[in-house]
């Protein structure tokens, strides 16, 4: 699997942290920002892939979880420190569950939306694999 946690670069002094997302520091010019919060306890999001898309999910505040899927091998990452977020590439399932309360959780996309590219079937993007 391509997917991999991501430093982001941060500043420190006694007034706390200066997180920075810039330039080459992600592997790809950001189109679109968006963010989940409030999300139910037991409740899920993702649950699809991207033809185009590559994603950088990060854990603002709180933790979750994101199950990614290349097709062959599933993986379970536990995000939950803000300068850390995880890459991931095109055609990789995710799903994300298990939030905390009071979780938010940013994704900085390569793409502007486009339903189009979006896989949501699991069948459909198992194909989409051979």
């Amino acid at each position: 699997m391509e997917i991999k946690l991501i430093d982001i670069p941060k500043a420190h002094d006694v007034r706390g942290n200066l997180a920075v997302i810039e330039g080459n520091s992600i592997p790809f010019e950001i189109k679109r920002v968006y963010y989940l919060y409030d999300v139910p306890s037991g409740a899920y999001r993702g649950g699809h892939a991207h033809k185009k898309q590559q994603s950088l999910v990060l854990a603002l505040s709180g933790s979750f979880e994101v199950i990614v899927d290349d097709g062959v091998k599933r993986e379970r990452i536990m995000l939950n420190k803000p300068n850390v977020g995880l890459y991931i590439p095109t055609n990789i399932w995710r799903e994300i569950e298990n939030f905390s309360s009071g979780a938010v959780c940013l994704v900085i996309a390569s793409t502007e939306y486009e339903e189009a590219e979006y896989i949501r079937d699991y069948d459909e993007f198992l194909s989409s694999k051979r």
